[in-house]
Formats: structure tokens, C-alpha cells, sequence
């Protein structure tokens, strides 16, 4: 119990849609709305109620996050990351469930929330300090350091309504990161900020979670997931759908749904003179045999159906592939040309199969693009076809190195074998 920061017990959270959500009011707007409400409802006595739909964000959500953790929370738009945090941060009350937080907990959550618009950027710095409980000495003490790091010295007296979106987020991270509070919860706002701001925030946050204290993240930038969160977990329509080390889960939130319907060159964009349409693309066994998953040291071929549009019985043909992170970045390619081997006297339909002996790659998703070349290598050649389309594949942990044991690292992407002396 003492090493626990957070605990959440099923929650749960439901919204009736086109329910008014609350907002700030001027003191007219509130006497007025007061003053209606007679009227209101005598206008609706004997009208029928109309049926509301409602819609459950959060689905039993139960978790434990330990005193100095940095958990990353991740999933697609509207799978419940935000109303989470809003949960946490007691901005909204659950449906059902509940969540015992042990410490101060300071929120970045979306642009707006936690400052009154009404107030100077100053007089917000110390409404924010004494909300998480803290003596005006203390605040007093973070100011300059506050105002440094948002960069508003000049706008700091005007009321933050009139700040830009860039403005009023560095000054909500300013103050939610330096107020020391034990917890951390931090939305996807820092994607309002410019590069340099959004990096000089990551170099932060880094901080806070090595002095101890507990972070939770929500982004759809996975390399700031990776780089900063020690465990997560990916949330799909309100319900925990994988929990455990933050590569893992990111690989998995990565291939949701990445694998395309039907044949994935029928529907793309060709490119090149046509005399060679690629068709599909599969990988196979040292026997020939299709491969729905490839594993790490085995022999794998890389498989391209081909069809001859046109290619004359002395054309030199030159196919290759290449394969990248499921971030998209290139690992390597290889055209067969690079070995010396050209295609010749094309079949009308066939294969080009590439025999790689032990492959290199670590567990995880990675992409397959591929690309047709003739007569020449590919700076003087001249182009046949090139799909615009990238195919997913997925490998698992073999036996690389030949130890037995198949838990390989997933530290980067390539693994290689030396020799030690």
C-alpha cells in the first residue's frame, strides 16, 4: 500500500450525448439563465421526454501505478485517454468506480482547463500554486523560475483570455511541472507548443521522473511514449485492452488494424512504365511454405508475384525491397542488382524471391516496400513499377544467436552476430 500512487477500482464513466458539457459563465449569464428556468420548464410540462443516447468512455478501467512510475497511457481518438485523466484529476466524477490517489497531484490536460480566463498570467501562477496546497512562500520561491522556462515575462500581467493556444500551454506546463507535485498527469497538449517547446518539455518531464515522482502520459507521439514511459497501457473503447513494458504495448497499439483488407496493390498507385506490374507480396519458409509470422535468425524469403506487361526476352530486370520500423524509418533495402543478379526472358506470370539466410530483425512490426528497376541499377535505370503502398509484417523471437534462448532485446531493430576476441 505505502509504494502505491494510484489506484483505480473499475471505473467507470458515461455521457448522455448532446448533454451540455459545463463551461465558464459571466455573472449575466448565469442571472439569466437562472431567471428563464421557471419558464423553461412550464413550457415543457406535458411535452414528452426525449430518449437520450448515452455512451460509456471509461468500461470497468481498473489499475496501480507505484510511487515514482512513469506510465504512458495509449489508444486511438476517443478511446477514453482523456476522460481518464479527467477522472484522476477530479474534473469530472466517475459513473461507477472509484480511484484512491495518494499525493498532490498536478494536471496539463487540455488547453484552458486550471486557469480562469479572467486572471492575469501572474495572478494564475499563484491561483494554480494554492489550489495544490501550497504556501504563497513556496510559489513565491518557483516564480522566476516559472516565467523563464514559459517565456511570457512580457505578457504576464495580461489576462491569460487573451493569450495564444502556444502561450497559455507553455505557461500550464510551466506550472504544472515546477509546483512539485507528486503525481503528474499530462495530456496530448504539448502538440499545440512549437518543436523547440515541445522538446524543452520532454527534457522536463525526463527530469520529474527520475527525482521520483509519478507521471502519467497521454500522447500519440510513440517516441515520446518509448523514450520517457517506463510501463503502459493501451485503452480501446473505454476498456484496457494490453497493459505491460511500453515497446510491447506500442507495437501492439501500432499494428491495430494495420494490416489492409484485400490485396493492398490492387487499390494502390503504380508508378513507372508498366512493362512489370507487381501483384502481391508474401514471405515463406526455407520450403516454400507462407509465412503469417517471420521469427528472428530464421531463413526467410521475401516473396513478390510479378506479372510481364511488355518486357522484351533481354530486358535485365532488378527487384527490391525494403523494410522499415512500423515509425517509419527506413532500415534497409536491397535490390538485387547489389549481388550481381538481374532477371532475364520474363515468364508471363512469376515469382521474385529473395532467400534471406538468418534475418536480422528483432520482434516487432515492421513495414515491406518494393520497387522494380531495368536495364541499369537503380540511379541509371530506368523504372517498371513502384507500388505506393507499404505491407505490414510481424516477427517474432527465434533463436538468433543460438543460445535456446528466443528473448531477444528489443532495444533497437537490426540484431547482428560478431565474433568476440
Amino acid at each position: 500500500m505505502a509504494d502505491i500512487a494510484i489506484r483505480a477500482d473499475n471505473l467507470s464513466k458515461m455521457y448522455r450525448i448532446g448533454e451540455k458539457q459545463a463551461r465558464y459563465k459571466t455573472i449575466r449569464e448565469s442571472a439569466m439563465e437562472t431567471l428563464g428556468a421557471p419558464l423553461r420548464r412550464l413550457r415543457q410540462i406535458g411535452k414528452p421526454v426525449p430518449p437520450q443516447e448515452t455512451i460509456w468512455a471509461l468500461k470497468d478501467v481498473s489499475f496501480e501505478v507505484k510511487e515514482g512510475e512513469v506510465l504512458g497511457i495509449i489508444g486511438r481518438n476517443g478511446s477514453g485517454k482523456s476522460t481518464l485523466l479527467k477522472v484522476l484529476s477530479r474534473i469530472t466524477e466517475p459513473t461507477k468506480g472509484r480511484a484512491e490517489i495518494y499525493g498532490r497531484v498536478g494536471s496539463l490536460l487540455e488547453v484552458g482547463t486550471g486557469f480562469h480566463p479572467e486572471l492575469t498570467g501572474r495572478e494564475n501562477i499563484y491561483l494554480n500554486g494554492a489550489i495544490l496546497g501550497m504556501a504563497r512562500a513556496e510559489i513565491d520561491r518557483k516564480f522566476d523560475e516559472i516565467v523563464d522556462f514559459a517565456e511570457i515575462e512580457q505578457f504576464l500581467d495580461t489576462p491569460v483570455k487573451r493569450y495564444s493556444s502556444g502561450m497559455y500551454v507553455r505557461l500550464a506546463f510551466a506550472v504544472a511541472a515546477h509546483m512539485e507535485p507528486e503525481i503528474l498527469l499530462v495530456d496530448e497538449v504539448l502538440s499545440v507548443g512549437d518543436a523547440q517547446f515541445q522538446k524543452k518539455c520532454m527534457g522536463k518531464m525526463g527530469e520529474v521522473a527520475k527525482e521520483g515522482r509519478t507521471v502519467l502520459f497521454v500522447s500519440h507521439n510513440m517516441t515520446a511514449i518509448e523514450s520517457l514511459c517506463t510501463r503502459a497501457f493501451l485503452l480501446d473503447d473505454g476498456l484496457i485492452t494490453m497493459s505491460g513494458q511500453t515497446h510491447e504495448v506500442v507495437s501492439s497499439y501500432l499494428a491495430m488494424d494495420d494490416r489492409p483488407a484485400g490485396n493492398p496493390f490492387e487499390n494502390c498507385r503504380h508508378t513507372g512504365n508498366g512493362k512489370v506490374r507487381l501483384l502481391s507480396f508474401h514471405l515463406e519458409d526455407e520450403h516454400g511454405r507462407t509465412l503469417e509470422v517471420a521469427k528472428s535468425g530464421d531463413t526467410t524469403v521475401f516473396s513478390f508475384e510479378f506479372e510481364n506487361r511488355g518486357c522484351k526476352r533481354s530486358d535485365r530486370i532488378s527487384p527490391s525491397f525494403s523494410v522499415h520500423t512500423d515509425r517509419e524509418m527506413g532500415l534497409f533495402h536491397y535490390y538485387s542488382h547489389f549481388a550481381g543478379f538481374y532477371y532475364e526472358n520474363l515468364p508471363p506470370k512469376g515469382h521474385f524471391k529473395c532467400l534471406v539466410p538468418e534475418l536480422p530483425l528483432a520482434p516487432g512490426n515492421y513495414l515491406v516496400r518494393c520497387r522494380v528497376v531495368m536495364n541499369g541499377d537503380y540511379t541509371t535505370g530506368e523504372e517498371a513499377d513502384w507500388p505506393r503502398v507499404s505491407v505490414p509484417i510481424t516477427v517474432v523471437g527465434g533463436d538468433f544467436y543460438g543460445t535456446g534462448d528466443a528473448k531477444l532485446s528489443t532495444w533497437g531493430p537490426i540484431l547482428v552476430k560478431g565474433t568476440w576476441l
